[in-house]
């Protein structure tokens, strides 16, 4: 009985020895998951870091390339284009007019009846998702799916809101990736951006291949103003308050326009407009400096995409690829640090998987125990009951890109200021600016927008920053377009 009771004892010891060896096992599991994972926050931590020096001399290289562009084509990553728009909206416009706003993966379909002095009398619009086989098609099918909505959209209009006899409908036409622009209603595409790529289209006029299309579809609208998104709520935004000097889209993608001195335009070889000025379309998103702090994950983004090189600074801080940039960094923590467990979520290999929506969603989680990040994982990447301290890491990820992406963009701003000599006193005097921001990121993500009006508060002083005013000039690219239209009527 005795050696049974102490073999029973022996077992028992053991398995005690295996429980414990098994919890210490797990806990410096758990301790190095911990140390490894910290390593990698800090690593990215320190090289996203975008302090008040790092982000003058971005600032400075901006408006270096602005001045380099407006030199001669070519001279710069900065296309600098001429938009033809030498006048802004007046408040004076009247009538029926369209817009069409073509910026990303979905497109609208805009009307808008103005008043006068009045402002704008009524509105109406249709938002239409283009389906991805489209944007990496051809040409003729993906106008003709906008075309064929256009049609639907005047269909289903009252008549009180159609043309006079004899006349056609007018129509803006917001085209947000780079043009070369010919004149106020023909310009050529020069590249694609955010996801589309159509080959034969590069070089074509967007404006003759909507107009085609449409004719195709029996619509009988002549598109009068060529417009970038950009160009567009700086027009919309100077509709509604005559400060507006800056546009800046962050959305999908990102870019910046500006009114900028006939004068100060060498490449500009026509006969200076009456007003003296010239809006500029940027194509900011291309902009590349050696200060720009980035990160393996960004080469790594910008290799496997499809136009590798180019949009650099549209990369690193537009809503398509920030919840990019964070599943590539919680991959890596994923496979060196165990984050998830032992093995890398398959969902997580997902390229563009995690949306920036979701990124802003968990990065503004303030419950107690970080439930939207929870379920957002679960949801999204399939990874359930992920604990709290896991949570923690994933909001500090989010939190470290979108407050880089956010001072990014306050550099690109102070660029303008600087290029325009708005960004300090002068005679004791600072010129009124005001910002037209539009776009998903900067309306619906809090955070960055925060962190955005804030940093360039820091970087342009108190006094100045008492000068400087954003607004959310929501929808403007299509008011903005619908406008331009009007002032560039065939009728007045």
């Amino acid at each position: 009985m005795r050696k049974v009771t102490v073999g029973l004892a022996v077992i028992g010891g053991a398995a005690v020895c295996a429980a414990t060896m098994l919890v210490v096992r797990r806990y410096m599991q758990s301790s190095n998951q911990r140390v490894k994972s910290s390593y990698i926050l800090k690593e990215l931590e320190e090289k996203c870091a975008t302090p008040s020096s790092k982000l003058r001399l971005i600032a400075d290289a901006m408006s270096v390339e602005m001045h380099a562009g407006l030199a001669s084509e070519g001279g710069s990553k900065l296309k600098m284009i001429i938009s033809f728009v030498d006048n802004l909206p007046t408040g004076d416009e009247q009538g029926v007019y369209y817009a069409l706003d073509l910026g990303g993966t979905n497109f609208r379909v805009l009307r808008v009846q103005l008043a006068g002095q009045s402002g704008i009398d009524s509105q109406e619009f249709a938002e239409v998702s283009i389906p991805p086989q489209l944007m990496v098609g051809s040409s003729e099918a993906l106008f003709d799916y906008i075309a064929a909505e256009v049609a639907k959209f005047v269909g289903d209009e009252s008549e009180k809101f159609g043309p006079l006899p004899g006349r056609q409908r007018e129509l803006g036409f917001t085209f947000s990736f780079p043009v070369l622009q010919l004149s106020i209603d023909s310009g050529t595409l020069i590249r694609w951006t955010k996801g589309f790529s159509i080959d034969e289209m590069v070089g074509k006029d967007v404006v003759a291949e909507l107009t085609k299309a449409m004719e195709r579809k029996g619509v009988n609208m002549r598109v009068s103003a060529l417009v970038n998104d950009t160009v567009g709520t700086l027009a919309g935004g100077r509709y509604d308050n005559k400060d507006v000097f800056i546009a800046v889209i962050l959305g999908t993608g990102t870019n910046a326009a500006y009114v900028e001195r006939a004068q100060a335009i060498p490449k500009w070889h026509g006969p200076h407009p009456k007003s003296g000025e010239m809006v500029i379309n940027m194509e900011w998103g291309n902009f590349r400096s050696s200060h720009l702090p980035l990160t393996e994950y960004d080469n790594t983004l910008d290799a496997e995409s499809l136009n590798p090189g180019e949009q650099i600074f549209e990369k690193m801080i537009s809503g398509m690829y920030l919840g990019e940039i964070v599943r590539r960094i919680l991959c890596r923590m994923a496979d060196e640090a165990d984050l998830f467990g032992d093995t890398v979520p398959p969902k997580l290999k997902t390229p563009f998987i995690l949306r920036t929506p979701e990124m802003s969603a968990m990065h503004h989680d303030t419950s107690p125990d970080l439930k939207v990040v929870g379920n957002t994982l679960k949801d999204i990447l399939e990874i359930p009951n992920v604990p709290i301290s896991t949570r923690k890491i994933v909001v500090e990820v989010c939190n470290i890109i979108a407050t880089r992406g956010a001072r990014l963009a306050a550099a690109g701003i102070l660029g303008i200021l600087k290029k325009t000599s708005r960004d300090t006193i002068k005679d004791d005097e600072v010129p009124k600016t005001v910002i037209a921001m539009d776009g998903g990121l900067y309306e619906h993500y809090k955070e960055y927008r925060h962190c955005l009006e804030n940093t360039l508060n820091e970087l342009v002083g108190d006094e100045v920053a008492k000068h400087i005013k954003f607004v959310h000039s929501n929808d403007g690219s299509g008011i903005g377009a619908a406008l331009l239209a009007a002032s560039h009527s065939q009728y007045i």
